[in-house]
């Protein structure tokens, strides 16, 4: 019998939560947001008109695939990867294609009585009702990730994405309000958002937008290699470049000169920042964009791959209360990120840590960050002559470039300071000479250095494909491998390909490095005027592990592959 209230009445029981409240209570419950953030996401859809969790989603407050596995589940269905995608479409006679794309919704499998359908947005009952409707089949959903699910219909109906929707019959003017119409158009800023979101779906750290004649060809850098995605269509390039540099804040109507500028946007539930370049060439102009994602990069020695030795050897030096350690490598070799994670075991309360960057990629908690400005005169060493006048105990320089930045350094370090800085130099022995070559006196060389750690970047070998084959006898002869190892038969890993790497192999990187401490045998080379090769033989005898020997380490132990030792590190450290 239901209850009665004072006045006779029966009590009416409290209806069950919907759907949405359900799914609303479970992000919350599994940290994916806090209560905070889920009262602006109900601001936002009341003003929007919407669900909550599709107002999150469009605020960047929740990621995608949060929110694909909440909805999995929610509802007790699998969440599908991009291997469990069609090879071919299903049921392309029958299903319209651009309701499946604006719809998210990806039929995967068929038979006589079911057809499996992978969704964005598996609370939307007019999706599978209007299949349901058009096929007479019963539907089976399925979760996936929307970018992903962009990505396959990108695979499967080539030339019908969004970008169609946009078409200029006239010839492009040089007129930036008409430049700035096309890039403000809904497709085009959808088109842009999802080559951004892509990228920061995959952890890629860097995206080429290069125009040719034929083509606007998008290429994204996954562990340190392109690798070309869908093109848009060609008439796209003047708005997709115009409203990326209107996000970058940059002029759009000058095209004949490079510009630099940055993005920050929330994207899959954080903030990221993104470093803009433009240059002109001859179609068009180039842009790179720079993923500087901060959850996607940990400041750990031990993350980054370094060998113990190396670590070891960093920190003591690290400990010491003045002179010069340098971090060598050619470009993309990781320097910052070691100098960022030594800056954070040195931030401490009791020292004065300041930075002087060009361009400053992350914020550092705690640490005073100041960016070089060339066109205003704020260089490296008129930074570094300033920053001395308030005593800091440790100065990261980011990058030591003339003799006068290198001259402020050394005065630095004979005066009490800790300074640390990058050279662009092959290995660690090279960097003691290109000084010496800058204009550095012997005595003031050897007063200062306190070491020198060159590295490079290697893409690990996928731990969920790799496989192990004896090593063939040519590659031990040729590496001396049975001297490196005591394990017989001596294995190697190669890389297949699996859904977790998408499909090459690798997944993420590691470094490899070496590190030089001078001793009194390499000061009397660098007094005696040596060349770096024979300052590394002393290093290597006084017990130096250089960086092809430590990448031979770490292919041995299974983690990448000698071909990617090789093709890191230059042959004359083989």
């Amino acid at each position: 019998m239901m209850p009665r209230d004072s006045s006779g009445l029966t009590e009416s029981a409290a209806p069950p939560p919907s759907a949405e409240e359900r799914l609303l209570h479970l992000l919350v419950e599994t940290g994916q947001c806090d209560a905070r953030t889920l009262e602006r996401g109900r601001r936002a859809a009341e003003d929007m008109g919407g669900r909550v969790d599709i107002a999150l989603l469009r605020l960047g407050l929740v990621s995608e695939r949060a929110l694909a596995e909440t909805y999995a589940t929610l509802l007790d269905i699998p969440l599908v990867t991009p291997e469990q995608f069609p090879v071919v479409p299903v049921l392309a006679d029958r299903l319209p294609m651009r309701f499946l794309r604006d719809s998210h919704a990806l039929p995967l499998t068929c038979t006589d009585t079911t057809i499996t359908l992978a969704l964005a947005d598996p609370l939307d009952p007019f999706i599978h009702t209007a299949i349901t409707a058009a096929t007479g089949l019963a539907v089976s959903m399925v979760v996936a990730v929307p970018v992903e699910v962009e990505a396959a219909f990108e695979r499967l109906y080539p030339g019908t994405g969004e970008t169609e929707k946009v078409e200029h019959d006239a010839p492009l003017e040089d007129d930036a309000e008409r430049l700035r119409d096309m890039a403000s158009e809904a497709p085009v800023i959808r088109l842009v958002n999802q080559i951004i979101f892509r990228a920061v779906e995959n952890r890629a750290s860097d995206i080429h937008i290069e125009p040719f004649e034929d083509r606007l060809r998008i290429r994204y850098r996954h562990d340190g290699i392109l690798q070309e995605a869908e093109s848009p269509a060609v008439q796209l390039t003047a708005a997709v470049i115009s409203r990326i540099k209107i996000m970058a804040r940059l002029d759009i109507a000058e095209r004949r000169l490079p510009q630099d500028g940055r993005i920050r946007l929330p994207v899959r539930g954080q903030e990221v920042d993104f470093r803009v370049s433009t240059i002109p060439s001859l179609h068009g102009e180039t842009v790179v964009l720079r993923v500087l994602d901060r959850s996607a990069v940990t400041f750990d020695y031990g993350a980054l791959g370094l060998a113990p030795g190396v670590i070891g050897l960093l920190t003591k030096t690290l400990q010491l209360p003045n002179g010069i350690v340098l971090v060598t490598g050619p470009t993309g070799s990781g320097k910052t990120t070691t100098l960022y994670s030594a800056l954070l075991t040195l931030n401490t309360v009791d020292r004065n840590v300041v930075t002087v960057e060009d361009p400053i990629e992350f914020q550092l908690a705690g640490i005073s960050q100041v960016q070089v400005k060339p066109q205003i005169g704020l260089n490296f060493a008129t930074l570094l002559r300033a920053i001395l006048r308030q005593d800091p105990d440790i100065v990261m320089v980011g990058e030591i470039r003339d003799l006068e930045t290198t001259q402020i350094a050394v005065q630095a370090a004979l005066t009490g300071h800790l300074v640390l800085s990058t050279l662009h130099t092959n290995s660690a022995a090279a960097a003691i000479v290109r000084l010496r070559d800058m204009g550095v006196e012997d005595y003031l060389l050897t007063a200062v250095l306190r070491g020198v750690m060159a590295q490079r970047l290697v893409r690990r070998l996928c731990l969920h494909c790799r496989v192990a084959h004896p090593a063939p006898p040519e590659l031990i002869a040729r590496f001396r491998l049975e001297e490196r190892t005591a394990v017989r038969p001596i294995m190697l890993h190669h890389p297949v390909g699996c859904a977790h790497c998408h499909a090459t192999g690798y997944a993420g990187r590691l470094a490899i490095a070496e590190f030089l401490v001078p001793d009194e045998t390499i000061a009397r080379l660098i007094f005696a005027h040596a060349d770096h090769a024979t300052i590394e033989r002393a290093a290597t005898a006084a017990g130096m592990v250089t960086m092809f020997d430590a990448g031979l380490e770490a292919a041995l132990a299974g983690q990448t592959t000698i071909e990617e030792v090789t093709r890191s590190i230059a042959s004359d450290g083989m």
